[in-house]
């Protein structure tokens, strides 16, 4: 039952992953959610065949998601999402507001 598990978890995650990319545009987020479905995939292998070559897998693609993630994060500018922001002018003031002690 869990044999065929893994690849459906990792093709869902190339196809989520996708989606989440056209939905949002984001594609921090789309990797955020690509790299966490793949992760979970990794780790279902575990549940079929418990051997130190599945562990070392788990481990290398838990290594690989990490490391990537925070290259992402440091590569974001400072602001946080990397667009630009929308500067608005000074409020206007109101007919009386010019009498103020």
């Amino acid at each position: 039952m869990t044999a065929p598990l893994p690849s459906v978890v990792t093709a869902v995650a190339l196809l989520v992953g996708l989606a989440t990319l056209v939905a949002t545009g984001s594609w921090r987020r789309a990797l955020r959610v690509l790299l966490d479905l793949l992760t979970a995939a990794g780790l279902l292998r575990l549940t079929g065949d418990q051997g130190w070559t599945q562990l070392a897998g788990a481990a290398a693609i838990v290594a690989v998601r990490t490391a990537l993630w925070r290259v992402v994060v440091a590569t974001t500018p400072p602001g946080g999402t990397g667009r630009s922001v929308v500067r608005r002018g000074r409020a206007r003031c109101g007919a009386d507001d010019h009498a103020l002690p």
